[in-house]
């Protein structure tokens, strides 16, 4: 494939509020190691929304949108591994794979990885208008769209069996969760943990717990009916939040949890975190907060305790080895995805997602692209 095509994609100019533009770009074919694929799923994540909103920033103009499974379309040169029809999941973390980091198997601690920067491993992007001006991919990534060029290690094969809407959300939401919980906190059986936020993410993370075997599950939010999802996805039990948390928690869990997540990203309940945690205990920051902002936290009470902070990166995933145990415990009937996706909607639909999830209304929105030609 030589030239560049045509597609739709959500793009954000910074200049019209938080509303993305519906356009149409150009896209280049896929250069050595790439490959494209045709999207036909992409999650609506917080992280887009941080940046709509303007508490991230990323180069503009900027095609939305970092979760995405699909087919490959066409490969480039040197690239061994994928073949065009192979279903993939897509990786927003792009690690070097040549750094320390990589080379000892924590690609999540890449210290060259460009792709937070919205670019691909060579430092470009294969996005412009038909003018000619660049655009950026979001995480080098730019899922909400109908195709997308990525690295051939960035997209994961997996089971054509998974649907794509779930595949799409193993590439972030649901692999932070379940990486949150099995690299990062590594809970095992028996062990009591609390989830503080009930969204796409904190189901994830319910969801491995249970797979794991803890209990009690604790889930904590401000709205009745996600606890009660919750409940539905594994949690033991559901407290809506408040300044008496941690009392409540320690007389569920017999003086703290052993394992407590945030998955929200609002520094009020981050700093409430090692609180809900028993002495030696560990509190795992999965939410991740708009730029700047710092955490009061006592800092001989927690070397007193000996607590553990964790901050969790993409769940310390390596998506090649991770993203096929998820979908495996998927069709093993172990992990029940399905139940995470709270709606589906077009691509022409995104504004109205977003605006949804700012309500807090949706565990997760999935965009699909069936029609895709």
């Amino acid at each position: 494939m030589t030239g560049s095509i045509e597609v739709r994609a959500a793009v954000y100019h910074g200049d019209n509020g938080d509303r993305l533009a519906i356009e149409r770009l150009q896209l280049d074919a896929p250069a050595h190691g790439e490959v494209m694929v045709r999207v036909r799923a992409a999650g609506v994540c917080g992280s887009d929304r941080h940046v709509i909103d303007g508490e991230w920033h990323v180069p503009l103009p900027a095609v939305m949108g970092h979760e995405a499974a699909g087919v490959v379309e066409a490969v480039g040169a040197g690239v061994r591994e994928l073949a065009v029809g192979d279903h993939v999941i897509v990786a927003w973390h792009q690690a070097c794979q040549r750094c320390a980091e990589c080379t000892g198997g924590k690609p999540w601690a890449c210290t060259r990885v460009l792709s937070n920067d919205s670019l691909l491993p060579d430092g470009t992007t294969r996005w412009h208008d038909a003018a000619g001006a660049e655009a950026w991919p979001y995480l080098a990534v730019g899922a909400m769209s109908e195709r997308i060029v990525v690295p051939d290690f960035a997209a994961i094969r997996v089971d054509p069996r998974v649907p794509f809407d779930v595949a799409s959300l193993i590439g972030c939401s649901v692999g932070t969760g379940y990486g949150a919980v099995v690299n990062n906190a590594r809970v095992v059986a028996g062990e009591s943990a609390v989830v503080v936020g009930a969204g796409g993410v904190g189901m994830s993370i319910i969801s491995a717990l249970r797979l794991a075997g803890a209990t009690p599950i604790i889930a904590v939010d401000v709205s009745e009916a996600k606890l009660a999802e919750a409940k539905r996805a594994g949690a033991t039990h559901g407290l809506i939040g408040g300044d008496d948390l941690a009392e409540r928690v320690a007389e569920l869990t017999g003086g703290g949890a052993d394992a407590a997540f945030e998955a929200i990203g609002r520094v009020a309940t981050m700093e409430q975190l090692p609180g809900l945690i028993r002495p030696g205990g560990r509190a795992v920051f999965v939410g991740l907060p708009p730029e700047g902002q710092e955490l009061r936290i006592d800092g001989l009470q927690l070397a007193y305790d000996g607590k553990t902070l964790i901050g969790s990166n993409y769940g310390g995933l390596v998506p090649a080895r991770d993203f096929p145990r998820v979908a495996a415990a998927y069709l093993a009937g172990e992990l029940p995805l399905d139940e995470l996706i709270s709606t589906r909607v077009s691509l022409d639909e995104v504004n109205e997602a977003f605006d949804a999830m700012r309500r807090g209304e949706r565990t997760r929105t999935v965009i699909v692209f069936e029609d895709a030609a």
